[in-house]
């Protein structure tokens, strides 16, 4: 009897992602380090911030002794990479985040922990530090899903993944208990055969010749992909 089953796929494995920097106009994203307590706690970490926190497993934080224990604790785990997002114009970090989930033999490797700064939300090198992200996932550490994950009720963290070109695979109910609440968790993943389209449409969207004087884009990343 006839039985089908899926393409063949080489068995080599992806590359654990580096701990380096990758450059781009924007930003740099950089290995997480002591050295970014000081502006991450300014940006994101204070109080004052604590929608930031709402939806992560950690946060919000009464003082900087507490912030600063996460990042040093992250900065020492051995199973996600985490890296700091610098702004280059501003010279300081402004958000965090790292590669997780990381399973070299099937090739699939997760962004998480996402935490932007409001110096950072929508803005053009938030996209840049996405892209540079995704980049060196496909093309240098050759991963061949790339997931993102969040609390389904994260409405801003869902139009992200979809304006960056994730598929939306579904809803895992009651998939996790977060500060002891109830998380549906929302999956989606970009796989390696979407990459060099979607790589095409960040780098027209990139472009400097795509904003105006006010820096304000003159088409959007999702004319790009669908033209």
């Amino acid at each position: 009897m006839h039985r089908d089953v899926g393409f063949s796929v080489h068995t080599g494995s992806a590359t654990w992602p580096p701990h380096k920097t990758f450059t781009g106009r924007y930003v740099l994203i950089e290995p997480l380090d002591a050295k970014h307590i000081d502006d991450l706690y300014d940006s994101l970490g204070k109080p004052e911030y604590h929608a930031v926190w709402t939806y992560l497993p950690n946060g919000p934080f009464q003082d900087k002794e507490s912030f600063s224990e996460l990042i040093k604790s992250s900065t020492q785990t051995k199973d996600s990479v985490f890296y700091a997002v610098v702004d280059q114009v501003q010279g300081k970090a402004v958000g965090f985040f790292s590669l997780m989930r990381i399973d070299l033999k099937n090739r699939v490797v997760e962004i998480g922990y996402i935490a932007f700064s409001p110096l950072l939300q929508r803005t053009t090198a938030a996209t840049e530090a996405f892209y540079l992200t995704a980049r060196a996932v496909f093309e240098d550490l050759g991963f061949r899903r790339f997931e993102w994950k969040c609390d389904s009720l994260n409405d801003p963290s869902k139009r992200a993944a979809t304006r960056f070109g994730f598929t939306a695979e579904g809803v895992f109910r009651q998939h996790m208990i977060v500060k002891g609440r109830n998380r549906d968790t929302a999956w989606f993943s970009i796989i390696d055969s979407e990459w060099p389209s979607l790589q095409d449409a960040f780098v027209q969207w990139l472009d400097p010749l795509n904003f105006d004087d006010d820096g304000i884009q003159r088409c959007s990343l999702t004319s790009f992909r669908r033209s």
